[in-house]
C-alpha cells in the first residue's frame, strides 16, 4: 500500500515531496518498533536496528522502481550529459527522502525521553568513531557530549585521507549491496541516516531549539557524501537489473555498464569533495 504513495515519475516532478515521505516512513518505523517490541525483553535491546529494518521495508519498493526507471533511461540513447541530468533528478528526490529520514529520526531522538535507548546501536557507532579511546565512558553517557575539536590525526592531509578511505568503504558496501540485492543498498543508507540523526541529537544536547544548528553541522558535508552513496546505489542497482533483463554480450548491456561506471566515478569525486568540506569548512563554522 505504501508504495502507492508516490512513484519515480511523480517524484521527479515534485522531489520535495520525498522529504515528507521519508519523514513519514522514519516516524512510522519508530512508532511501530515502540509499539511491537518495547515490551519484549530481548528485542527491545535492539530497537535501533529494528527501526532501520522497518524503514528499509517501507522504502525498498519505491527504490526498486526508481532504479528500474533509471535503467530504462540508459536505453534511450539521449547522450552523456542529458543522461547525467536525468540521473540527477533521481539523486535529487532520493536526497530529499534521505533528509526526511534524518530530520524525523533527529526530532524523535530529542523528543523521546528514552531516545538514547531507541538509538543505542547508533550511539555506540558514534562513540566508536568519535571517542574510540574512551568508548565505555561514552556509552555510559549515551554519547552525550560532543567532541568537536581535533580528532588526533597529525595533519589535515591525514584527516582527509582517513575520512575519504572510510567513506570509500561505505560506498563499496553500498555498491555491493545494490549489485547483489538491487534495491538492498537502502539498508546501508537508512543505517547511515539513523547514525547521523543520533549524532545530531547529541550535538543538539537534546534540545529542539538546537536542532537546526545540529542539522547544519552535519549536512554541510553530509549532503555530497550521501549523494555519493545514492549514486553508487543507482549504479549497482542499474547493473543488477540489466544483468537480469539483457544478454551480457549485447550492446545495450555495455551501454548500461558504461553509464554505471560514470555514476561510480561521480560518486568518488563527491566523496572527495565531502572530505575536503568536513576537514576545512565544517570545523571553521562550528
Amino acid at each position: 500500500m505504501f508504495e502507492m504513495l508516490i512513484n519515480p515519475v511523480k517524484a521527479e516532478k515534485r522531489p520535495w515531496e520525498m522529504f515528507f515521505i521519508g519523514a513519514f516512513y522514519a516516524t512510522l518505523s519508530l512508532f511501530l518498533t515502540q509499539w511491537i517490541f518495547s515490551g519484549d525483553p530481548v528485542l527491545s535491546k535492539y530497537t535501533g536496528m529494528l527501526i532501520v529494518t522497518f524503514c528499509v521495508m517501507f522504502t525498498i519498493p519505491f527504490l526498486y522502481f526508481a532504479i528500474k526507471y533509471e535503467e530504462e533511461k540508459d536505453l534511450q540513447n539521449i547522450g552523456f550529459m542529458r543522461l547525467l541530468e536525468e540521473h540527477g533528478k533521481a539523486l535529487t528526490y532520493l536526497m530529499f527522502l534521505f533528509l526526511g529520514f534524518i530530520v524525523a529520526f533527529s526530532f524523535w531522538y530529542i523528543v523521546f525521553e528514552d531516545g538514547n535507548e531507541n538509538f543505542r546501536a547508533q550511539i555506540e557507532t558514534y562513540c566508536l568513531i568519535n571517542r574510540p579511546t574512551n568508548f565505555e565512558q561514552c556509552i555510559s553517557d549515551y554519547g552525550i557530549g560532543h567532541d568537536s575539536g581535533t580528532t588526533g590525526y597529525a595533519s589535515a592531509t591525514n584527516k582527509i585521507v582517513s575520512i575519504f578511505v572510510n567513506n570509500i568503504y561505505v560506498l563499496i558496501f553500498t555498491l555491493i549491496f545494490s549489485l547483489i540485492f538491487g534495491a538492498g543498498a537502502i539498508f546501508v543508507l537508512a543505517w547511515n541516516a539513523s547514525v547521523i540523526a543520533a549524532a545530531i541529537g547529541i550535538f543538539s544536547k537534546n534540545s529542539l531549539a538546537n536542532l537546526p544548528l545540529g542539522l547544519a553541522r552535519y549536512m554541510i558535508h553530509g549532503l555530497p557524501e550521501i549523494a555519493s552513496y545514492f549514486a553508487g546505489a543507482l549504479a549497482g542497482g542499474i547493473i543488477s537489473i540489466a544483468v537480469i533483463k539483457h544478454d551480457l554480450k549485447s550492446d545495450k548491456f555495455w551501454t548500461i555498464l558504461q553509464d554505471s561506471l560514470n555514476l561510480i566515478i561521480l560518486a568518488v569525486v563527491l566523496l572527495f569533495i565531502a572530505a575536503l568540506i568536513e576537514v576545512f569548512i565544517t570545523p571553521a563554522l562550528f
